[in-house]
């Protein structure tokens, strides 16, 4: 279990003539050309991280993947070797770590910031191609999509979003990122090591710190929930990071377990887990799985173990359970070099860091009604994905609500009259008989546009549409409106496609009529307008003789009510097959 610790040592601004610093617990901070730098000895291979405060939730859909575009462009260099190295790219950090001589750490260091001073963007297509591939073999987890229902397709929500922001993105747009996230004010250095291997060489633009990124929201309110796949549940919030929140989760995760696995058996697997999102606040995830002939029986108990948590039964043995797993941490060999990593993270986010004998006591000043209290938090927060039944019972509303539809033109899907597209001015609608979605211009996060007219929009919600011209009834210019109003930075323009891939109505659904085919649906078109016309001719007849009717010179003996309704009748028969073709004529069925 990590503890969030933060320190009270200066930390050194320069490189001549700057301050280095060991604290209490033997970490050592100096700086190296800028980048600030943690040292803490241990044996063995030498290990070093270098931290960079940018990832994927300071990007836009648009612009999504440029991080890890950067990320990969600065290893290519590297390429087959011996050497233990790795990247990675988060929602708020990217990681360069390495493990081997010190020599092989100067090496590989060294030769990351020479990458990002001067990426290799001869190799751009290619590390797109690259990601590409990377992306189909991650594959999703049963938490795939949490991002989105809480953030939508934006901030910490692009992590569960594709890269669609790499077909756009150029060699200029990877120089300009790395010259202005990849600085040394703000990258972090954490080495196993003792003192400064020889050599080392961190020269980056000097740029400045960037805080973690403000966080959106796609929910009405919460708690709220989502139908999700079949055999799990889940659950995230968001909480202020503190001590307690961490212990809190390794209570509900023992919690969880015992009722759900051992007493229930309706799970395998029934934990909780506390990671840290940016400076201030950490998301909280509890799961648990299920046979789907149990998964009822899981959601009712899953929500009972909540129910009980925040009504405060804890128990003091639970708390004094993970307190002293907590507390073990301190007592392991080389405790200030297994501190590095989240030293450095925490110096990377500007989090607070406290020297071990403080984290010490806040661990052991945690009580019951501390964890009550972030229990209540957690509910307060809380989004859960449950399969089947929805959760209204439990007090969660849902976070699917329904959009409010665009008044604008309508095209129908040509194989079912019943599926169409809204296009106004503001925004576009796709309505089914079971759904509706809308994308406000203004409000689209992404709108992919591809060389033969298809057209893939995404809303800031993460809601989208997708138009293809060879689906719907689109007449010239309806598409304009898109294109008018979508903001340009909204705009990833897509290479052409395989026109194997490019959708087509199902001919079992839309075959072409024949010659006699069109034959009588022209002789029908016929019959129908020569109807319509008869109906107003009809229509305007009727008036007239209601009239006389009422007129005692032309109506000695009074109206004859039963021949006026009689027309009324012949009328509206005329009327109606006339008034549906219009209808469908309009939604483009006819």
């Amino acid at each position: 279990m990590e503890i969030d610790i933060d320190t009270t040592a200066p930390t050194a601004t320069t490189d001549e003539g700057g301050v280095t610093t060991t604290d209490e617990d033997g970490v050592t901070t100096t700086t190296v050309n800028g980048v600030r730098t943690l040292l803490a000895p241990r044996s063995g291979p030498v290990t070093a991280g270098l931290l960079f405060r940018v990832g994927r939730a300071d990007e836009t859909l648009a612009t999504s993947g440029i991080t890890h575009l950067v990320e990969h462009l600065a290893l290519h260099r590297h390429g087959l070797s011996d050497l233990h190295y790795n990247g990675a790219t988060a929602a708020a950090y990217t990681h360069f770590a390495v493990t081997g001589t010190a020599a092989d750490v100067v090496e590989y260091l060294n030769g990351v910031c020479a990458a990002l001073r001067d990426l290799p963007v001869d190799r751009l297509e290619t590390e797109k191609e690259i990601l590409r591939t990377e992306a189909v073999g991650r594959g999703g987890g049963a938490a795939d999509g949490m991002g989105v229902w809480r953030y939508g397709a934006r901030s910490y929500g692009l992590v569960d979003c594709a890269e669609t922001g790499l077909p756009a993105i150029t060699a200029e747009d990877v120089r300009d990122w790395a010259r202005t996230r990849f600085t040394a004010a703000n990258a972090v250095l954490w080495i196993t090591s003792d003192a400064l291997p020889e050599g080392l060489d961190l020269t980056l633009p000097d740029g400045e710190w960037r805080p973690a990124p403000e966080p959106t929201s796609a929910l009405p309110a919460t708690p709220a929930y989502f139908q999700g796949a079949d055999g799990v549940v889940l659950l995230s919030s968001v909480l202020p990071r503190s001590t307690a929140a961490r212990l809190f989760a390794d209570v509900l995760g023992k919690e969880l377990f015992r009722e759900l696995r051992q007493k229930g058996g309706y799970s395998y697997t029934a934990a909780a887990e506390y990671h840290p999102r940016d400076t201030g606040h950490a998301t909280l995830v509890a799961y648990a799985d299920a046979l789907p002939a149990k998964q009822d029986a899981l959601v009712g108990a899953f929500v009972d173990v909540l129910a009980k948590l925040r009504a405060g039964r804890i128990e003091q043995a639970d708390l004094d359970s993970v307190r002293a797993t907590a507390l073990a941490q301190f007592d392991g060999p080389e405790l200030a070099a297994s501190l590095l990593p989240a030293a450095a993270m925490n110096l990377l986010m500007r989090h607070r860091r406290l020297p071990v004998a403080r984290a010490r006591a806040e661990i052991e000043a945690v009580t019951v009604s501390d964890l009550h209290r972030v229990a209540r938090d957690m509910w307060a927060d809380a989004l859960m994905q449950v399969p089947g039944r929805g959760v209204d019972w439990a007090g969660l509303t849902t976070a699917a609500t329904p959009p409010e539809i665009v008044s604008g033109r309508r095209y129908s899907a040509v194989e079912d009259g019943k599926v169409a597209l809204l296009v106004a001015k503001d925004g576009i609608s796709l309505v089914t008989p079971n759904r509706r979605v809308t994308v406000r211009y203004a409000e689209c996060a992404l709108m992919q546009v591809y060389p033969d007219g298809g057209r893939h929009l995404v809303g800031e919600d993460g809601f989208s549409i997708t138009v293809e011209p060879t689906l719907y009834h689109l007449t010239g210019g309806a598409l304009a409106p898109l294109d008018a109003g979508v903001p340009p930075a909204s705009v990833v323009r897509m290479p052409p496609r395989d026109p194997a891939r490019i959708p087509r109505p199902d001919p079992a659904r839309n075959r072409p009529l024949t010659g006699g085919q069109r034959a009588r649906s022209g002789a029908v078109t016929a019959w129908i307008w020569l109807l319509g016309t008869l109906t107003v001719l009809l229509a305007a007849f009727t008036g007239l003789v209601a009239l006389a009717q009422t007129d005692p010179e032309l109506s000695p003996e009074g109206p004859d009510w039963a021949g006026v309704f009689f027309l009324s009748l012949l009328t509206a028969g005329c009327a109606y097959p006339w008034i549906e073709f219009l209808r469908k004529r309009r939604r483009g069925e006819g």
